[in-house]
């Protein structure tokens, strides 16, 4: 006998199902025109339809006051609603093809992506040549502006900075693992990610992420992210997978527990980077050193250990050696009985033991696109260059497939030479 009530969830199951396959299709238009569509397919299909007139009035016609920053889509603005929230509206720039592309992508992979630590899309608009994305506005901005300025790094103690830390873990994890599909996000660094009212970290700005298969491992695409912050195999191969995300992620706790920006930080040093020099200092046993001292007093010596040891496993150069983020956030949630050593951190840029060859199918590397750290206060790139890569497909999203995949991105396979996982946005 079938319930009304199980009507309606396969009724509810079947309309998701149609709309995942319907927003995950290559766009085959070349017009400008089908990528606007494609936004007004997405808005109808989620109904989070925004009317135009509620964001001119929210945001004040987008008065100059109002904006946030200026990403490679466009400008970012803030407004209240009518019921009093806050938002960050996204506006499509009319000139950039590549932030058309960007802004498609975007609107694409967050249409069903709900979680505590990405932020969250509330709606989408379409008026005429404008097109616009509704986020829910992140009160502290992002990270950089708070943890690089050296007046404000005091306000995150290492209480809050473990809690980040944590948070952005957890977060990486449902995108890799968790999600309808697995998303690779491309930029993780501390400028796309905001911090709430109570410092509670959120994923931002995935105009850079992809979508791939759960039967693909990696993909071999067009470079694309913030120098600093990328995977040697990634910048030096273009070869694409969950453990790109991990890499950027061990730089960023790094610099989280340092207080110091690896970019920057190779600017004073030119002989070595914040990876090399935390890898120094851990090995002899001086861990403590690494810490910013702004923030010594409020920390505790074992979670800075363990945060740094796994902040080096993540930026190991061969990417089978990094744990996989479910790995991460249960070593952050509990005492780990054994961690094992890391060995020298690579570099982007420098070159990692390859265990097989490349297979003959494999796309060849495109042209190296590289952002600035400079972003916008809702987390967007400036300047933003990106490659438009290798489109995956949609897949099966069984938590056994998606498990088997990712625990085969950290082991060496004949078939899986890379130990790459395909993108879900």
């Amino acid at each position: 006998m079938v319930t009304k009530n199980s009507h309606k969830s396969n009724l509810g199951m079947t309309k998701s199902m149609n709309f995942f396959q319907n927003i995950i299709k290559p766009f085959k238009r070349s017009s400008n025109r089908g990528l606007e569509d494609d936004i007004e397919r997405i808005a109808a299909m989620e109904q989070k339809v925004f009317p135009f007139q509620v964001l001119v009035s929210a945001t004040k016609d987008f008065h100059p006051t109002h904006k946030l920053g200026e990403g490679g889509f466009g400008p970012v603005f803030k407004g209240r609603l009518p019921d009093g929230r806050d938002i960050a509206v996204k506006k499509l720039s009319q000139v950039s093809r590549q932030g058309k592309n960007e802004f498609v992508n975007e609107a694409k992979l967050l249409a069903k992506v709900q979680h505590r630590n990405v932020v969250n899309l509330w709606g989408y608009c379409t008026h005429g040549d404008d097109k616009l994305l509704v986020y829910e506005y992140v009160v502290n901005e992002s990270l950089d502006k708070v943890l690089f300025k050296s007046n404000r790094k005091s306000e995150i103690d290492w209480k809050q900075r473990f809690e980040i830390i944590t948070g952005i873990a957890r977060g990486l994890l449902y995108l890799h693992e968790d999600a309808p599909n697995c998303i690779i996000h491309r930029d993780i660094k501390a400028g796309n990610i905001l911090l709430d009212e109570k410092w509670v970290p959120k994923i931002a700005d995935f105009g850079m992420a992809r979508l791939y298969q759960e039967d693909v491992t990696h993909v071999n695409t067009r470079v694309a992210g913030t120098n600093g912050y990328m995977a040697p195999e990634y910048v030096m191969h273009g070869v694409l997978s969950v453990k790109a995300d991990v890499f950027s992620f061990g730089v960023l706790v790094l610099e989280l527990v340092s207080g110091q920006k690896n970019s920057s930080f190779s600017m004073r040093h030119p002989d070595q980077t914040l990876l090399e020099w935390a890898f120094k200092l851990y090995k002899k046993g001086r861990t403590m050193e690494i810490l910013d001292q702004d923030i010594a007093a409020s920390a505790d010596p074992d979670q800075v250990k363990l945060c740094v040891q796994i902040g080096l496993l993540c930026v190991q150069g061969d990417p089978h050696q990094r744990p996989s983020m479910r790995r991460v956030s249960l070593l952050l949630s509990r005492k780990p009985g054994h961690l094992e050593e890391p060995d020298h951190p690579g570099v982007p840029g420098s070159r990692y033991r390859r265990r097989t060859q490349r297979p003959s199918g494999a796309a060849s590397l495109g042209t190296l696109s590289t952002t600035g750290s400079s972003t916008d206060s809702f987390g967007s790139n400036l300047n933003t260059n990106t490659g438009t890569g290798v489109r995956g497909t949609p897949a099966s999203s069984k938590a056994s497939t998606r498990s088997n995949a990712t625990r085969s991105a950290g082991q060496s396979s004949s078939s899986d030479p890379h130990g790459k996982r395909h993108m879900s946005y």
